[in-house]
């Protein structure tokens, strides 16, 4: 008997085992029929109804953005890559007609427009974000202009050779009706020689394209600067000053790879002969919100040279005073060796507003000597009522009158310590 119930007992359990493992077998084979049926579902074609549903929706989208932005460029994504038919829905979208997916497309070429046809708008772009700036060096000039120069420079360093191309010149303004304009370009502080550009006959608005080389070592080449000079010829073959333009070299990288292309603005030249120790022209600028006074010392002329040191360089040294007393001082770099010096250099000084009516400025013309004192060449004081009068006056007040603009003027030097 006990045989018996140990051999029955054993079927039973051999059964439910065998019933589970056919249990987790029919499970595991429902499963992968589950995943084959869903993925035979997702390849199967787009039902048409949905899809004109979408295409009308966005083609009504699209009309309205038209009528709010009607310099917008519809932007598109394409549907499915099946081929298909199209048909009109406006003068700019296409919506596809059923057909049947399977069969092949008709050969043939097809336009890059049908290529896109049938998709529906997402969504716009605006066309004025996708514009480059625009130049407006050749529309935009200063009231008052006389004229603007183009030219690019290049310097070749194993050669040791300055290229300067002259490009054109823009609206200039000539004494008479007509203008045969010419350029004279000169390498500071080298004022005998120079070299020339063609005469462009009766134009107001000369193109050059000529290229000038000077020769100049790479040790001076920072000192150097080029002088342009804007010439018209008469009838009577007379020249006729129109404008110049003084562009210091010291500033600029200049390498092989690097061509620079600069316009400047002519300016007219200061046609009265110089003062008894020389004159030096300045810009003058104050910033009320930041409290700050600013400095551009440009260049001097006729500076009267101590021919005893003849190697010393000029500088110019900008005091600000306050009550006649010292408050900081800033120097220019030295140039050697000529009378004309030419600096463009900017200083700025912490200056409250309500200290412009004691506060003033003074410009001092130095020459270096090796081992001496240093000499004074000129000096100019500008500032308020308080210390100065004629030009120097106006070119404070006009300053002050001014905020955050550059007043530039020429002053006399005067040898008063």
């Amino acid at each position: 008997m006990a045989e018996q119930a140990v051999a029955v007992a054993g079927g039973i359990i051999g059964g439910i085992l065998l019933f589970v493992l056919l249990g987790i077998t029919a499970y595991l084979l429902w499963k992968k029929c589950c995943r084959l049926f869903s993925y035979e579902k997702l390849i199967n074609p787009v039902k048409t109804t949905n899809a004109n549903a979408i295409f009308q929706d966005q083609a009504n989208s699209e009309i309205h953005l038209k009528s709010t932005r009607s310099r917008s460029v519809p932007f598109i994504i394409p549907p499915t890559l099946h081929g298909r038919d199209w048909i009109h829905l406006t003068n700019e979208e296409q919506v596809q007609e059923d057909r049947d997916p399977f069969m092949t497309p008709q050969s043939g070429p097809r336009s890059s427009f049908h290529s896109l046809a049938g998709a529906y708008v997402v969504g716009t772009i605006n066309p004025d974000l996708y514009k480059f700036p625009e130049d407006k060096s050749e529309t935009d000039f200063p009231d008052g202009s006389i004229g603007r120069l183009w030219f690019s420079i290049e310097y070749e360093q194993e050669s040791e050779r300055l290229l300067v191309s002259l490009i054109k010149v823009r609206k200039l303004q000539p004494p008479a009706d007509s203008c045969s304009p010419f350029v004279k370009i000169y390498l500071l502080p080298d004022e005998r020689s120079y070299l020339q550009s063609k005469t462009k006959r009766k134009t107001l608005n000369p193109q050059f394209d000529e290229n000038f080389v000077f020769q100049v070592s790479s040790k001076m080449l920072l000192q150097r600067t080029l002088k342009f000079l804007v010439y018209h010829v008469d009838k009577q073959k007379k020249h006729h000053l129109l404008g110049q333009v003084i562009f210091p070299l010291k500033n600029e990288a200049l390498t092989e790879d690097n061509k620079l292309v600069i316009w400047r603005d002519l300016e007219k030249e200061n046609l009265e002969p110089p003062s008894e120790h020389g004159d030096i022209q300045f810009s003058l600028s104050y910033n009320d919100y930041l409290g700050r006074l600013t400095v551009v010392v440009l260049r001097a002329r006729g500076l009267k040279l101590q021919e005893e040191s003849p190697a010393g360089g000029v500088y110019v040294k900008v005091s600000l005073m306050n009550h006649n007393k010292f408050i900081k001082s800033k120097k220019t770099a030295a140039l050697l060796g000529t009378p004309n010096p030419v600096y463009n250099e900017t200083f700025s000084f912490k200056a409250d507003q309500t200290e412009l009516d004691t506060a003033s400025l003074s410009l001092s013309v130095l020459q270096s000597n090796k081992g001496e004192k240093t000499l004074l060449l000129g000096r100019v004081v500008v500032g308020p009522f308080m210390y100065t009068r004629g030009r120097e006056l106006e070119h404070w007040n006009e300053m002050i009158s001014k905020p955050k603009e550059l007043v530039k003027r020429w002053h006399a030097l005067c040898h008063s310590t």
